[in-house]
């Protein structure tokens, strides 16, 4: 991984280890045992497969307490109702499958913690579509009662802000600091193997100026796994310049001073010069080609944002997701993320100041 440079008029490298605020220890693991990916353990998809494990085990007896719906079609929200008010069966098999989930959880993160980059992990916070929901929370913090029971002083829990803002608020701590001069406002965006997701960052400096309480002014979203056919590669990127082009426009009408920055969240390994090395294989169209490079796209298609050079700098999905969480773990000098959707994304930081209790 690259070095991270914060001077004007200096080179800003990709997925940098070293970022204004945290060294990034490591990050998108690929972990595997016998059975394939030790993170495919965790997906949502997993959830899913466990709901079906304990449906198949009721239907030997009686009637399907979930209908005849298959798991994988439920909604995070059908899910959830069940537990709150379903039938006691129906709830019932939805916890066994969050108890089984956080086993598998506590399990892949004793894992994470035997290697090299993650050893002394004090805290972990769990973003992705999956914790975004009352099931995901129980199993979260199910498993973090499992591995504090097991001897590990470690804390797990869902992250703060709502998994869709957090793969965009976390981009604030990719830009160097003097970017924020002049500036109240920086576009984002986050490409995911379902969505593409571009909004435009409130920085709030003025009421927090460690950026702790940066928000969401505007978000735009487009589903790309819905499109049918799927969409090419090119006509991804040309729909996310669309995307970020009228999001531009927004806020220059509303007057916002918007930074010539654009900081992107992207699956898989990327290299310094912004390409992506490897794990782009749930994106539409091949991501991994030597000859295509996002950062570059978006600079020809956006040249300047107001009266400057555009700058656009790309980082891993899960390291910008993690980032959001920066205020909320001042109190710990080495911690992680880990953010549970199609697959498991994975990142490691030591903060850059050390808090006091830590020796």
């Amino acid at each position: 991984m690259g070095t991270d440079t914060t001077t004007r008029g200096s080179r800003l490298v990709h997925a940098a280890s070293d970022l204004p605020s945290v060294v990034l220890d490591d990050y998108n693991i690929e972990l595997k045992n016998g059975e394939g990916f030790v993170g495919d353990r965790v997906s949502k998809a997993a959830f899913r497969d466990l709901v079906e494990d304990w449906r198949e085990k009721l239907r030997k007896l009686g009637p399907d307490p979930l209908g005849s719906k298959a798991s994988r079609d439920f909604s995070k929200r059908r899910l959830d109702d069940y537990l709150i008010e379903g039938p006691p069966l129906a709830a019932g098999v939805v916890f066994g499958a969050i108890e089984e989930f956080a086993q598998e959880l506590a399990t892949v993160v004793r894992r994470f913690l035997r290697q090299k980059g993650w050893r002394d992990t004090q805290s972990i916070v769990v973003g992705g579509g999956f914790s975004d929901s009352l099931a995901g929370r129980l199993a979260i913090d199910r498993a973090s009662v499992i591995l504090r029971a097991g001897g590990l002083n470690l804390t797990l829990e869902p992250i703060r802000h709502h998994p869709d803002e957090a793969g965009l608020i976390g981009a604030v701590h990719l830009a160097p600091s003097w970017i924020f001069s002049g500036y109240d406002s920086l576009l984002a965006v986050d490409i995911g193997g379902s969505n593409i997701r571009a909004g435009v960052v409130s920085t709030n400096l003025k009421k927090a100026s460690d950026l702790s309480r940066a928000e969401i002014w505007r978000s735009e979203l487009w589903r790309h796994r819905d499109e049918d056919p799927a969409p090419s590669r090119d006509e991804a990127v040309d729909r996310l310049i669309t995307m970020l082009n009228d999001l531009i426009t927004r806020a220059e009408r509303s007057r916002l001073k918007l930074a010539p920055f654009i900081g992107v969240g992207c699956p898989g390994v990327i290299a310094a010069d912004g390409t992506i090395e490897r794990g782009g294989q749930n994106l539409p169209g091949n991501w991994e080609s030597s000859r295509f490079n996002l950062a570059e796209r978006l600079v020809e298609a956006i040249p300047m944002i107001g009266d400057h050079d555009t700058m656009v700098l790309m980082h891993n999905d899960a390291v910008v997701q993690g980032l959001s969480a920066m205020s909320d773990m001042t109190g710990v000098a080495r911690w992680g993320v880990l953010t549970i959707g199609t697959g498991l994304g994975n990142a490691r930081f030591t903060n850059r100041q050390m808090p006091d209790t830590v020796h």
